[in-house]
């Protein structure tokens, strides 16, 4: 397999991440944002939807969007419950991180992390940003607060999902973690996990 990545980003890291806990081999191939590996690879259209993470498969099918990759990766692993209503709760949980979660945590820390978006970074915006992304680490610190995990009593691909982006929403996206223990102590779990490797490898 092969794996055109943003080392930077989170979409990309979950993916990098899943690969490393399982255990399994991939062909990386970095695509950094305004990178000329990123131009040439949506010249030679290896990006579907124009964008990373894209898992191109040994058969030569082309895989887009990150959480659909994850669920690929997972089928058949102890990442993905056994139970069906534990499977439809990982995937909730996964639908949540890119409607809700990926568009406010994500993207203040692109505001404050590359150059080129700089000049959309005003006070405004990142105020408000701020509040939301509060509101939303304050979501996963009330599910946690009384479990180790998202979903089940195991690590799950909802936890690999909303680890990429919440694990740097302090150091990345400004936010103050110190309001959110429990996810605090879940980004320490999951760090944990037999395999894992960091966003930077």
């Amino acid at each position: 397999m092969r794996l055109y990545s943003m080392p930077s980003s989170g979409n990309s890291y979950k993916v990098r991440l899943l690969l490393a806990l399982t255990g399994r081999d991939c062909e990386l191939v970095d695509v950094e944002d305004a990178s000329d590996a990123l131009i040439a690879a949506k010249a030679d259209g290896a990006l579907p939807f124009g964008k990373a993470p894209v898992l191109h498969l040994d058969d030569g099918r082309m895989l887009p969007e990150s959480n659909a990759i994850l669920t690929w990766l997972g089928d058949g692993t102890a990442f993905v419950p056994d139970d069906a209503f534990a499977r439809t709760q990982m995937l909730s949980w996964m639908f949540w991180e890119q409607n809700q979660h990926e568009g406010v945590i994500a993207v203040r820390a692109a505001l404050r992390s590359y150059p080129s978006r700089a000049h959309l970074a005003t006070p405004e915006r990142m105020a408000d940003l701020l509040k939301r992304g509060h509101a939303l680490l304050a979501v996963m610190e009330e599910r946690l607060a009384a479990r180790d995990w998202l979903v089940g009593d195991g690590a799950s691909l909802a936890d690999i999902c909303l680890y990429a982006y919440t694990h740097t929403a302090g150091s990345r996206g400004g936010f103050d973690m110190a309001g959110f223990p429990a996810v605090c102590a879940w980004i320490e779990r999951v760090a944990a996990l037999p395999g894992y490797v960091g966003l930077d490898g």
